[in-house]
């Protein structure tokens, strides 16, 4: 081992390849015309081997035994008197013993330019396809392509349990124009956990770094990511998804979701180890029939893309492509979209493009500089949630964001996303004071590029996957949230109703007999619930940090709570805007939502829970029947006032209409423990009034006070309407009517 070579190399290039920072490292190590002759040499940096051999992959043969030119593990041969290049391996002797490798740096580039440029220009939308790790089979041999962004970074090295995690080997190919890093390792398969090794512009090595286009990552706390199999899944929902791309304008459906924290809907009981999360596959055939049985129309996860803090319930999240770990793999997530479609349902994503966390695996100060993150903390930390921010503004963080919304529509089959904290992304002074951000070119609070960004990804997810919803949780007044983005909006289908939830929530948690005096709390938000397409959202954050179960903010006694609930739960079917519910909330559930245990199904033991769960089937179910009350939620059309003002019984009184044709649906709302008899109430069209549902019925727990099926109207005028009926009006309730065609 003394004895050693004189290199065709410079001492320069020697000590930088084996001190590992030479700035082209496919330009000398593997096989090359020798400068000076027309043979061919072979060059091979390995640390600790004793003896490298090149073998004829053809023939087996031995051709060069090569020289050892470095004491660190630097190899250089020449091939004798080949002269045209040729597949080969390496036989190296160890001190353990004598192995074959395929020498890694005999493969050329496998990226594709136009890939490169559309990447750097911001445009590409389907990076997962060539960024990260993906195995492929190269000269007939099997192994995994790994490509990752770097640009600052003077080294990167794929490091795993195939090199014993030592950055030395594997030392990946730059390409100087894009920052982009690729390497083909032979051999390395599904299955294999690997991160990145990188040595920032001073060469200072930075903390190992998961691959921000990982397809899976190994499952929490281990932060490794992993290599998987390219997918050969068999969708079984052709059919779903040629009606999705073929259906009608969908602001005019009923449009019922169910929201659920996929780690604390159920747990298993009969698990060994905690936490017991039920799987994928379990939750397909638990949670999918529930869902249908309770008459919702979408099922909406909290995120799932992976993430390292179970606390932060996915809204921190580092594996962006990869579905977390904790119930099952990629391929057990597209079984339990399948079953969700095969059953009629369709599935909303959370997605999180507003933030992301500071864990040294993650991306942030990914190759030693802030390449996805601002590097200014007035624009690129959040005070709220110490995280980092996306520099919206970078051509490659776009490609990567827009990649990711399409990677979910697109490989997963899901019917839409709902955008996580769209205000922080909006505004640059979001959650700042003064001095603490900074302006936009015009000197504006608005944040252009993430603007932009929005716009590029709803643009491109409604062109690219017809049929899918785009929704935005917004929480301030922004114009145009949910309108084109040809006609200024910023292209969402719908927005979080987050006036009305506020507004409502408050006036409920008021003792009814001062609720006369706040009545605008109910009706403000038909004031401007036509101006965007609403979602009304009774959502986790509802029921988490303090404020208590939505059945424990109502006032009065056990009994006037849980009237007090499904009189609100009827005013908000029955009121303007898609429906969506927080899971517990359709029982009643009555402790605050705790994301590390199961929700509290024993409650349904009890008739005022199973009451409640009726209720909300049967609301699902009356919401989707009678066309008035949703075919025109997002159209100012389909609602019309009977009565807004009557403050001192706190009564609401209104119409739903739907399109020319379709019978309207008359709602009484009493948010009082007061009943009344023969209560006259003016309805615009004579006809017979069926009862349809009533929050107040003994079958959901209620005073059973109720209109025998229905009631006549009467011709005399009443309340400015030509027609009238008269009707008992329940305690702490909402009735609904349907008008009866003539015969």
């Amino acid at each position: 081992m003394d004895n050693l070579a004189k290199s065709l190399l410079d001492s320069a290039e020697v000590t930088a390849i084996v001190n590992v920072k030479h700035q082209d490292i496919f330009a000398v190590l593997g096989m090359h015309q020798h400068p000076t002759t027309s043979g061919l040499i072979v060059r091979a940096f390995l640390p600790e081997a004793q003896t490298v051999e090149v073998i004829d992959n053809k023939t087996n043969n031995l051709v060069a035994e090569l020289n050892l030119i470095d004491k660190a593990g630097l190899f250089e041969g020449t091939l004798g008197r080949r002269r045209n290049s040729f597949n080969y391996r390496l036989r190296v002797s160890y001190a353990s013993g004598t192995v074959i490798i395929d020498d890694p740096y005999r493969y050329p580039s496998l990226i594709n330019d136009d890939d490169l440029y559309l990447f750097c220009e911001g445009t590409h939308e389907q990076v997962y396809q060539w960024m990260g790790a993906h195995e492929l089979e190269v000269d007939g041999v099997q192994g995994t392509h790994f490509v990752v962004w770097a640009p600052d970074a003077n080294r990167v090295s794929v490091v795993g349990d195939f090199n014993y995690w030592d950055g030395r080997h594997h030392v990946m190919r730059k390409h100087p124009g894009s920052g982009v890093w690729e390497i083909f390792l032979p051999n390395v398969v599904a299955g294999t956990s690997y991160k990145y090794e990188i040595a920032d512009k001073y060469d200072h090595i930075q903390p190992l770094k998961a691959d921000p286009y990982a397809l899976s990552m190994q499952l929490a706390p281990d932060t490794a990511s992993k290599v998987i199999h390219n997918s050969n899944y068999q969708w079984q929902d052709t059919q779903w998804m040629d009606e999705r791309a073929s259906s009608a304008n969908p602001y005019n459906g009923a449009i019922s979701i169910y929201e659920v924290h996929l780690g604390s809907w159920k747990r298993n009981s009969q698990a060994e180890f905690s936490p017991a999360y039920l799987t994928y596959r379990e939750l397909a055939e638990q949670l999918v029939p529930y869902v249908v049985d309770m008459g919702f129309t979408h099922l909406q996860l909290m995120p799932v893309s992976e993430y390292p803090f179970d606390g932060s319930w996915g809204y921190q999240p580092i594996g962006l492509f990869a579905p977390t770990a904790r119930f099952g793999s990629a391929e057990d997530f597209k079984y339990f979209v399948d079953c969700c479609h095969k059953a009629g349902i369709g599935l909303l994503l959370d997605w999180v493009p507003g933030h992301f966390p500071t864990d040294e695996h993650g991306t942030g100060k990914f190759d030693g500089s802030c390449i996805y993150e601002h590097a200014d903390l007035r624009q690129g930390f959040h005070p709220d949630w110490q995280t980092l921010i996306y520099n919206y503004g970078r051509a490659e963080v776009q490609s990567y964001l827009i990649s990711n919304a399409n990677y979910w529509l697109d490989q997963f089959h899901i019917d839409g996303l709902r955008v996580d904290a769209v205000a922080s992304m909006l505004y640059l002074d979001y959650s700042r004071e003064a001095g603490e951000w900074l302006p936009n070119i015009h000197g504006g609070r608005e944040n252009l590029e993430a603007i932009a960004l929005l716009q590029q990804v709803n643009t491109r997810s409604y062109l690219k996957n017809p049929g899918v919803m785009m929704i935005a949780e917004e929480s301030t007044a922004w114009p145009g949230v949910s309108k084109p983005v040809d006609c200024g909006g910023l292209g969402f289908g719908f927005k979080w109703n987050m006036g009305w939830m506020n507004d409502s929530l408050k006036y409920m948690e008021r003792d009814p007999i001062y609720r006369q005096h706040h009545h605008n709390e109910m009706t403000f938000s038909l004031v401007y619930s036509f101006s965007e397409n609403f979602v009304l959202p009774l959502s986790h954050d509802e029921v988490v940090h303090g404020k208590g179960s939505l059945v424990n903010k109502m006032p009065g006694d056990d009994w006037q709570k849980f009237a007090n609930l499904r009189a609100y739960y009827g005013f908000m079917w029955t009121h303007p805007g898609k429906k969506l519910m927080f899971m517990g909330c359709e029982f009643a559930q009555r402790d605050e939502w705790n994301h590390d245990q199961s929700l509290d199904w024993h409650l349904l033991e009890h008739d005022s829970h199973k009451g409640v769960q009726s209720l909300v089937r049967d609301l699902n179910h009356t919401y989707r029947s009678i066309p008035a009350l949703h075919e025109l939620d997002c159209d100012g059309n389909g609602f019309e006032w009977i009565d807004s003002q009557n403050s001192q019984q706190s009564i609401l009184i209104y119409l739903r209409k739907g399109k020319q044709g379709t019978a309207p649906a008359l709602v009484i709302v009493n948010l009082t423990p007061t009943s009344y008899q023969n209560y006259c109430v003016g309805v615009p069209q004579a006809g017979f009034y069926r009862e349809c549902l009533n929050t107040d019925s003994s079958i959901y727990g209620g005073s059973n006070v109720n209109n025998n099926g229905g009631v006549d109207s009467q011709s005399n005028a009443y309340g400015g309407q030509d027609n009238r009926v008269t009707i008992n009006i329940p305690p702490l309730a909402t009735v609904i009517f349907e008008l009866q065609p003539s015969d």
